[in-house]
């Protein structure tokens, strides 16, 4: 197992460059890595998670201050593995090239779509989820048979610095490197065939801007107010677990934790009565080991600060745990509903990433719906109701990134579905033959017959042109 060594100093502008420039190398003297070439390489980093999991769980802990060994191997170190895992037993059927219908007037014709690696490929990671948000693309980026250049947050130094150990001892640098160190102005700014960033919406328009300049395409998974709606047929307190389980995972620092809850009028008392109960269960105290750490004091001061500025301006604030709300030393937070909110609180116009919840109650369904298409489409949604009728009216008349139908969170680790969002929650996908797709070239080829009816359709333009015009017209056959 590695031992994790100091980083000094951050790398230089040349470094990302020359490891950029190994790796385009390599991608054009091998352009199509094999099927057999691919695996082993999925392979070698399934198996880096599964031989290293306790330094990886021990360096993302150090990097939080606090996080359980429990938390990361559910949030991180299983999604990871298991979505590597999904990859190898689903890359032959995903390599195969799709044959494709011809048009009757190209008889004899053969089309056919071969997905072919688009080239050097970089992953921007965010903190949050610092293995899983790094794995997740990367897995289907090496899928495809790209070569991989990663930058980690300035957050995750640990885990960075013990990462680009690891695989420095299974990849060469020209066909993975993890960067410890590198500045995201200067690594976003390589050519790169595609680049993938999770993090903020206002950075992630910073990124595409810079990826413009060389016509790279990117794929941008951003964050967002992602609302629960409990409908008025739904067990209040089945929701009420569930809810609290996705948003107190890692503290609310989550991208697809809700973020707000639409509750029926008549249903807050007892809500807030199991959320009570839930949480002392799960939590007992704000020191309990099990319960997260904020990342760094700039976001315990900004979380703090939006709890008062909900205050100040006429929220209620109920505190799940009995003791104290805030502990500075331990950088944590309390977690806390926040009633009586208006659009004029911070709570309620940015994305909280922390521990706590707004509840909105509404009369009508509708009402909720035109809140929620009022403002920008979010990277999820989730719904709890048993009702058909409810369940497609909210999903047809809403758009956003995800959904999870009584449930929260735990869309994001189902392999077979796509995962994006949508205008300021992100664009593109990964995850399954859609991430595979999305980080390759969809190369249409299409192979002309022996004897090629087109010769009739060429100059000098006649009598036979214009019937065969006039058939391929007339008779509407493609």
């Amino acid at each position: 197992m590695a031992q994790l060594v100091e980083i000094t100093s951050p790398l230089s502008q040349n470094r990302s460059l020359e490891v950029f420039n190994l790796q385009r190398k390599a991608s054009r003297r091998e352009p199509y890595p094999c099927l057999a070439k691919r695996l082993e390489n999925l392979k070698k980093l399934e198996m880096l998670l599964v031989d290293n999991q306790q330094a990886i769980a021990d360096a993302i802990c150090k990097d939080f201050g606090n996080r359980c060994r429990q938390e990361t191997q559910l949030a991180e170190l299983f999604t990871s593995i298991d979505g590597l895992r999904y990859c190898q037993k689903n890359l032959k059927k995903w390599m195969k090239p799709s044959h494709r219908s011809v048009s009757i007037w190209f008889a004899g014709a053969r089309n056919k779509v071969l997905p072919q690696p688009k080239g050097v490929v970089g992953i921007i990671a965010p903190w949050n989820y610092p293995l899983f948000l790094t794995f997740g693309p990367l897995a289907s980026a090496m899928a495809a048979g790209n070569r991989c250049m990663i930058k980690m947050a300035a957050n995750s130094l640990n885990l960075a610095t013990l990462m680009a150990q690891l695989v420095a001892q299974q990849f060469d640098e020209d066909t993975l490197a993890i960067l410890p160190g590198v500045a995201a102005s200067e690594f976003s700014s390589l050519s790169y065939d595609h680049l993938i960033f999770t993090g903020s919406p206002s950075v992630g328009k910073t990124i595409m801007k810079t990826a413009a300049e060389n016509l790279t395409p990117v794929t941008l998974e951003l964050g967002g107010k992602s609302p629960a709606i409990i409908a008025s047929d739904y067990n209040i307190k089945t929701a009420a677990e569930r809810i609290l389980q996705g948003k107190l995972i890692n503290a609310g620092q989550t991208c697809v934790a809700p973020d707000y809850v639409f509750l029926p009028k008549d249903k807050l008392e007892v809500f807030i009565e199991h959320a009570k109960s839930i949480v002392a269960n799960r939590y007992t105290c704000i020191e309990n080991k099990s319960y997260t750490s904020i990342i760094d004091k700039r976001a315990y001061a900004r979380l703090t600060n939006t709890l008062k500025d909900a205050e100040g301006k006429g929220a209620k604030l109920v505190n799940l745990l009995d003791g104290v709300a805030c502990d500075e030393a331990l950088n944590k937070i309390s977690p806390h509903l926040v009633l009586n909110t208006n659009e004029q609180m911070l709570i309620m116009q940015d994305e909280i990433f922390g521990p706590l919840l707004p509840i909105k109650l509404y009369t009508e369904l509708d009402e909720v719906l035109e809140h929620i298409n009022l403002n920008e489409r979010p990277l999820a949604l989730y719904l709890f109701s048993n009702s058909k009728k409810i369940q497609n009216h909210v999903i047809k008349h809403t758009l956003s990134g995800g959904v999870c139908l009584n449930e929260c969170v735990f869309h994001v680790a189902q392999h077979d579905l796509p995962f994006g969002g949508i205008g300021n929650s992100g664009m593109g996908h990964y995850h399954g033959v859609e991430g595979f797709n999305e980080f390759s070239k969809l190369r249409p080829i299409f192979t002309q017959s022996l004897i090629a009816g087109t010769a009739f359709l060429a100059p000098p333009y006649g009598k036979v042109f214009d019937t065969l015009y006039r058939l391929m017209v007339g008779k509407g056959i493609s």
